[in-house]
């Protein structure tokens, strides 16, 4: 009986190619054994290893001359925003261009699709769609206000001093402008009308489902990121609101529970109300149903406003 070998250096601690294997001096017979399964052509791993993402994208894009990784799995790499049915999503899915046939392999979900210049690029080694492309390529999955959620996520401003850069993964031109370019794209009718409804300023889904929520119940759009003092150096900012009624609201999410988030969120809202405003806060509690009630609450103020000073404009219909 022969001693069987341990699997050297990251084979043994990663999915590795046939190529991998060869190239390390393990001999085919070797992977036969009962450490080591099969995943699909060319592609094997570890028994006991546990399931790394980038890891499994990384191999999986080597051992397919032309592929990328794309889908759910690149928005996940990307750490795209998605919804809740899919945010813990192990689906590994594999593009190739269209004119190929459609990826079939144990365990991956294949496309057949045509990426032009710039929808694919090259991050820590993996081929993979570029987030913009993600995104079209996710409008046949995820309903409107998911994609809008997500897209408004590309185009936010953000914030240099957390987030390491100052400018947005896209803007709204760009994305129109790819989706133009794919006009048979499955999904792509649906990604147009996201365009339509994606505004900069969401600085989280539950912001843009508000939004989404004011709009559906005949609202007047609000104002996005609105400074108590614009021009200032340094202002109070509110989530949404409406500047000529002195409405600010805020949605206050989980990390809002911080005491010193709670601190800071509390001194804000005294800056707008010692101005005069009144300030809504809405939550998770909101969130669960679909912010009808907040909506409900919205238009009552909205409507004791335009009663209290018929002379705006923009709020005759708010009921």
């Amino acid at each position: 009986m022969h001693k069987k070998t341990a699997l050297p250096g990251s084979l043994g601690a990663a999915p590795f190619t046939l190529t991998d294997a060869r190239n390390s001096g393990v001999a085919t017979n070797r992977l036969r054994q009962a450490d080591v399964d099969h995943v699909s052509r060319g592609l094997y791993r570890p028994t006991d290893w546990d399931f790394e993402r980038e890891a499994a994208a990384r191999v999986l894009s080597e051992a397919t001359p032309g592929g990328w990784i794309s889908h759910v799995t690149a928005a996940r790499l990307h750490s795209q925003l998605l919804p809740p049915w899919l945010s813990d999503s192990e689906e590994l899915h594999l593009s190739k261009p269209g004119t190929r046939t459609e990826v079939r392999r144990r365990g991956i979900v294949g496309h057949a699709v045509l990426a032009l210049e710039g929808e694919v690029e090259t991050v820590n080694g993996i081929r993979i769609s570029t987030r913009s492309r993600t995104w079209l390529d996710l409008a046949r999955r995820l309903n409107l206000a998911e994609l809008v959620c997500m897209g408004d996520e590309l185009i936010r401003q953000p914030r240099a001093e957390f987030e390491g850069r100052n400018k947005p993964y896209a803007t709204v031109d760009s994305l129109r402008a790819m989706v133009g370019r794919h006009p048979n794209l499955q999904g792509v009718i649906r990604a147009r009308q996201a365009l339509d409804l994606m505004r900069i300023g969401a600085d989280s889904a539950p912001e843009t489902q508000l939004r989404l929520a004011i709009a559906d119940a005949g609202l007047p759009e609000p104002e996005l990121q609105l400074l108590l003092w614009p021009g200032a150096r340094v202002s109070p900012s509110a989530d949404l609101g409406y500047r000529r009624r002195r409405l600010a609201i805020q949605y206050d999410g989980g990390h809002h529970l911080l005491s010193e988030q709670m601190f800071g969120d509390r001194r804000r809202d005294k800056a707008f109300e010692a101005a005069g405003w009144t300030v809504l806060i809405l939550g998770k509690d909101d969130l669960s149903d679909n912010f009808k009630q907040a909506v409900a609450k919205l238009k009552q103020l909205l409507r004791t406003a335009w009663r209290d000073h018929p002379a705006a404009s923009g709020f005759a219909d708010a009921g």
